[in-house]
């Protein structure tokens, strides 16, 4: 199947208006006429199959979720969900190059597989921006459907999410409160060394809204470098998306080169640095596990995640008065 060619269709989506068009989530669309829908909680399917000639098509539109940050996370991890679990593909995916489009980042992913000993192909087009991720996907054994599938595809019209408020989170993880860990800790004492540390600390409010804060004290260092974040959080199953709004570092004297806050000596602004976190708990604490390690968060406590303990487990970060 000409499945690569292809793939440029699937990126074309327009914003005209067409009649009998149907919103879903954040997707709007016109389906196709005849076929068989079946709408569940996160998926609307749209399913064509011609017993007589053997020959079948399934289009499917998700509903949106937390972004991973960009389009080749997001892609690869829509991919693994929907078409390599699905499907059992072994083979690596054929990604196209990305598209942009009112502020939506597009790429769109291929593959084959084996379904009943008939060759077919899966196509899947991942949308990404405004901190959402959303997909399209049309698996078919016969290229008799692929203009049905250029017509949906086209028809397509995203909407841009609202932002201009945080998000009211209901959650089964308990994330709501403080939560903090020490990154590296050298506490020698004074008779048997330097006694630094490093620590970080999260507070996620009811309303949406999170600080973070971040310390490094040493008292080799003339200086204590302090952190102070804020922003808003979204929580969809199980991934926590952190969109700072302000962040600055901030550096300190200390009076008699104590652990204490003396004179602001210097303030800049900081990168915000957008992340989502597949979030869950591991006994008391609040585990976020990412693909590789955020500057905010610092180094991995283990493995592949970071490891937050609940207020009786750290000692909270206060700030100059």
């Amino acid at each position: 199947m000409k499945t690569i060619a292809f793939l440029s269709l699937l990126i074309s989506f327009s914003i005209t208006s067409f009649a009998q068009k149907q919103t879903f989530d954040l997707v709007t669309f016109t389906p196709p006429k005849g076929w068989t829908k079946e709408e569940k909680q996160n998926v609307i399917v749209y399913t064509k199959v011609d017993k007589k000639n053997k020959i079948w098509c399934q289009i499917g539109v998700y509903k949106s979720t937390a972004s991973k940050g960009n389009i080749e996370d997001d892609l690869q991890s829509e991919w693994n969900e929907m078409a390599v679990k699905q499907f059992n593909i072994t083979d690596p995916m054929q990604a196209t190059e990305t598209q942009e489009a009112d502020g939506w980042k597009i790429k769109t992913g291929s593959g084959k597989f084996t379904s009943s000993n008939q060759p077919a192909a899966v196509l899947l087009t991942t949308f990404s921006g405004y901190n959402r991720c959303t997909s399209i996907i049309a698996i078919t054994n016969s290229q008799a459907y692929l203009e049905t599938i250029e017509n949906f595809v086209g028809s397509i019209d995203i909407k841009k999410p609202d932002i201009s408020k945080p998000q009211q989170t209901i959650v089964n993880v308990p994330i709501i409160g403080s939560w903090g860990k020490s990154n590296s800790v050298s506490q020698l004492y004074n008779r048997y060394g330097t006694y630094s540390y490093n620590k970080q600390q999260y507070t996620f409010n009811t309303n949406g809204t999170y600080t973070f804060l971040g310390k490094n004290y040493s008292e080799d260092y003339a200086e204590t470098i302090l952190i102070k974040e804020t922003g808003a959080y979204s929580i969809n199953g199980d991934v926590l998306t952190i969109t700072p709004k302000t962040s600055v570092i901030e550096s300190w004297s200390k009076k008699n080169g104590a652990d204490n806050y003396n004179q602001l000596k210097s303030s800049q602004k900081r990168a915000l640095e957008n992340v989502s976190y597949q979030v869950q708990m591991d006994g008391e604490n609040l585990i976020l596990s990412t693909s590789k390690e955020t500057t905010r968060d610092g180094r991995f406590s283990n493995g592949n995640y970071y490891s937050y303990g609940p207020p009786e487990t750290f000692t909270a970060i206060k700030l100059p008065e």
